[in-house]
């Protein structure tokens, strides 16, 4: 077989692409093409609506069933307002660590991946490189690929997701459901309250029942599920609204997620909520009739359940030596729409998810060495 290539280059190339969920993320897929095709390996695009966005697949090796697909997603989250101490876009090396914002989450995982394309294309069984958009916010871009995959790839053992976990196997996480709520008001003088509608004073009633329901989740929480936290939990992400203090403010706007363990129906959460917000909306329009609350689903991605993950947890260990036992995870990942897909998925990658998102986002250098080497114990399996 021929040698695996530096990964570090390869990670310095990914983190500087400033793929932000918000950015454009064709830039970093262009280049992870160009570097496939170099090698002798065809990828293929799957575009959002607009065109902005791609995933990519790619197969490396014969195109027979039983290989194994090697996910991760090209976002990252955003830096603004974070105390960095270097450039999020440049990889620093300090103290035996890498420091770059996605050397975590998950772009470590990607340029591993990508490193041992020449070990995997000696292969007899093939490897399935999946890269997506837009996981950050809601795991919105993999779905579309996932499809794509399914309809034209031959039957895989598993599906490998990327996600920083110690290099633990991972056999569940719960699933995500993202949310926004607009609120249209009637703009007066701040002193004149019965001839308009603070935008805000509605958003933070509605926002008050969220933070109740919030509480009330933790009352039926399954503390044996694996889950820590174990209950499904809400939160509000970003809130916008107003224009002076002097003035009812016209426009409002807050988003909140919902993650649910198996077994907690999202809808039947938030169906409380959502009545709410279409009685508010109907007495708001009563009164002006611009005015309303808009309530919308921006996502819902599925949880993975440990359901036929034997095998996928075996071959884990037998690639990365560690025998301790598989476990579960609070985070939302892209592991549950393959699984809901048909594909066996588990989640196993380099890095701690408490080093991901935070400012200075690091990752161990040792963490990368045995992602490494469970990349070259797959070829060996493979061929």
């Amino acid at each position: 077989m021929p040698a695996a290539l530096p990964y570090r280059p390869i990670l310095d190339q990914l983190i500087a692409f400033d793929t932000t969920s918000r950015n454009s993320n064709l830039e970093l897929i262009a280049w992870v093409g160009s570097f496939l095709a170099d090698r002798g390996v065809s990828a293929r695009r799957v575009a959002n609506d607009d065109g902005s966005k791609a995933n990519l697949y790619a197969t490396i090796g014969p195109a027979v069933s039983g290989g194994i697909i090697l996910s991760g997603h090209s976002d990252v989250v955003p830096v603004d307002g974070q105390p960095w101490t270097s450039d999020p876009w440049t990889v620093v090396e300090t103290d035996r660590t890498l420091v770059g914002r996605g050397v975590a989450d998950m772009k470590g995982f990607i340029a591993l991946a990508l490193a041992h394309v020449p070990l995997f294309k000696g292969c007899t069984m093939p490897v399935h490189l999946a890269l997506s958009y837009d996981e950050e916010v809601g795991c919105l871009g993999a779905p579309s690929m996932i499809d794509a995959m399914r309809a034209e790839l031959p039957e895989p053992r598993m599906a490998i997701i990327g996600e920083p976990t110690s290099m633990r196997p991972i056999v569940g996480h719960k699933g995500i459901s993202v949310y926004s709520v607009t609120v249209t008001g009637h703009e007066a003088h701040s002193s004149l309250v019965d001839h308009g509608v603070s935008a805000n004073g509605v958003a933070v009633q509605l926002m008050a029942q969220l933070l109740e329901l919030a509480e009330q989740l933790k009352a039926r929480a399954d503390a044996n599920n694996g889950f820590d936290p174990p209950q499904a939990t809400l939160t509000i992400g970003v809130m916008q609204g107003g224009t002076a203090a002097n003035i009812l403010a016209r426009h409002a706007r807050f988003t909140f997620d919902l993650r649910c363990p198996p077994g907690e129906d999202p809808d039947a959460i938030i169906a409380p909520f959502r009545e709410t917000c279409s009685r508010i909306d109907q007495e708001l329009v009563a009164r002006f009739p611009e005015c309303g609350v808009q309530f919308e689903q921006l996502s819902n991605a599925p949880p993975l359940t440990p359901d036929g993950s034997e095998d996928a947890v075996q071959f884990i260990r037998k690639l990365t030596g560690d025998n301790g036992p598989e476990a579960k995870v609070a985070y939302a990942a892209e592991a549950g729409q393959f699984q809901r897909a048909g594909f066996t998925s588990i989640i196993c990658g380099p890095g701690s998810i408490e080093q991901a998102h935070q400012p200075d986002e690091w990752i161990a250098i040792e963490q990368l060495e045995r992602g490494a080497r469970f990349m070259a114990n797959l070829a060996r399996e493979l061929a």
